[in-house]
């Protein structure tokens, strides 16, 4: 993977490349980054996997610090800000990643949906908008499962799949899961996040 990109307004600072790695966080690379926000790394990957971006600057705030891709072989791009650098985030070139966005894209509304109920229950005493504001929580519950399994069903093709699945499919029937593990092809069934899939529906299987 060939990364590069700019962090607009960043003068002093450290840059580093993250990911994880049998559940823990390591440094795949670093740069001290002096005068100018522009930066580059070249790091082997074999498979499309998650990466980070973490941002060490002198203004003791780990907030917004820490940006997320898909990283993947070829020619990737990064443009962001020192102050906005996660929520201002631009990625261009990873297939996978721009396909992670739509999903956390769509994510996110039904993440918003779920505030937006937990904030109407609150204070409530009558027991029949209660009982109104529980039946739209559980549409919402399953309507964000409906989603994640259609999208796994229809994007077997991409190592994105297993990875959402393993993180967001926890409460998924065991029968779906195992529908979207068979699904894969063995080169993305046998990838780190195929495996943690295949490890997943064993353990709901039992």
């Amino acid at each position: 993977m060939y990364l590069s990109g700019t962090v607009d307004g960043l003068k002093k600072g450290t840059l580093f490349l993250q990911q994880i790695a049998d559940s823990s966080l390591i440094t795949l690379d670093s740069l001290e980054i002096r005068g100018s926000g522009d930066f580059t790394f070249e790091v082997p990957m074999k498979t499309p996997q998650l990466c980070y971006l973490y941002l060490e600057k002198a203004d003791n705030n780990d907030i917004n610090d820490r940006l997320s891709f898909f990283g993947e072989k070829g020619n990737i791009s990064i443009r962001t800000s020192w102050d906005q650098f996660d929520s201002g985030a631009e990625v261009v070139g990873s297939k996978s990643h721009q396909l992670y966005s739509e999903y956390q894209e769509m994510m996110s509304e039904f993440n918003k949906k779920d505030l937006m109920l937990a904030q109407a229950a609150i204070g409530l005493q009558d027991t029949v908008k209660i009982d109104s504001i529980e039946k739209l929580s559980k549409h919402n519950f399953v309507s964000r499962y409906r989603y994640l399994l259609h999208f796994a069903l229809t994007n077997t093709s991409s190592y994105v799949t297993p990875f959402v699945t393993v993180i967001d499919g926890t409460a998924a029937n065991p029968i779906y899961l195992d529908s979207i593990h068979r699904s894969l092809p063995d080169s993305i069934a046998n990838s780190p996040y195929g495996k943690k899939l295949a490890l997943m529906v064993g353990e709901t299987n039992n």
